[in-house]
């Protein structure tokens, strides 16, 4: 017996700021047919947030470096305003959405990263997602809304990285549906030229994505985003996609990560 397709997509910051895009870009989530399980960041809000308090906020290799004041208000921000904002948006087009956070139900345990080189702070790296509460989330026709917030099991909210969040759950569900990935940002997809947003590469496998990482080409961002594209690949995800607001209407142009 085949199993069922479900769609994990992932958003960014910079789309759900865009009021327009964002309309959009949830009237296309809504048309999907389900399951479907949406996952949301919400970094550039954060730390603009974090600047009018007064906080800085550091990045190395496109990863947030997460102090106890930053941890507050991505906790804010990302299981809040913004979590609670697209549940809304998404029940008022007829999905019937659930906003959710790591700690809800256990849904994704994480343990706190170690300090070798980097002390990231309050970040977690996910140890394991409840699938079977998912899987009964999506049994009563409810549509998951992640926010890029784990917990470590032990009382305390971390910081995920929201592509790590989407992937780790394509990867969790793969053994009961057949899963597919979305990453959808502000870009049309991996650009040989950031300056050219035509430039878009159709297909990338390991080797290209090799030679694009000698070469430069991929960097910040993009680099723990590709890196999560190929684990998961590997670990039983079926399709994985990347694009700009567009990327689940029908021909739009995109990048795919293949074999």
């Amino acid at each position: 017996m085949e199993k069922q397709i479900l769609k994990v997509v992932k958003i960014g910051g910079k789309l759900i700021e865009d009021e327009n895009k964002l309309r959009e870009f949830l009237k296309d989530f809504c048309a999907l047919p389900f399951p479907k399980i949406l996952v949301h960041g919400g970094g550039t809000m954060a730390t603009k947030l974090a600047e009018k308090l007064g906080y800085d906020t550091k990045m190395v290799d496109g990863r947030r470096i997460t102090d106890a004041n930053s941890m507050k208000v991505i906790t804010m921000v990302y299981g809040g305003l913004i979590n609670k904002n697209i549940v809304a948006k998404l029940q008022a087009i007829g999905t019937n959405a659930l906003g959710l956070c790591g700690a809800d139900a256990g849904s994704i345990v994480s343990s706190k990263r170690e300090i070798k080189e980097i002390d990231f702070g309050f970040v977690g790296d996910i140890e394991r997602v409840n699938t079977s509460f998912i899987s009964s989330t999506l049994q009563q026709n409810i549509t998951p809304v992640f926010s890029a917030i784990s917990y470590d099991g032990k009382g305390e909210l971390l910081n995920t990285n929201g592509d790590s969040v989407a992937a780790e759950i394509a990867k969790a569900m793969a053994g009961i549906y057949d899963t597919e990935l979305y990453y959808c940002f502000e870009k049309k997809g991996v650009l040989t030229d950031v300056e050219n947003d035509e430039s878009v590469i159709e297909d990338i496998d390991e080797q290209l994505y090799r030679q694009l990482l000698n070469r430069g080409i991929i960097s910040e961002g993009m680099l723990p985003k590709l890196q999560n594209c190929f684990e998961a690949l590997n670990n039983g995800v079926s399709k994985i996609y990347l694009g700009d607001s567009n990327l689940l209407k029908k021909n739009a142009v995109h990048t795919k990560i293949v074999k």
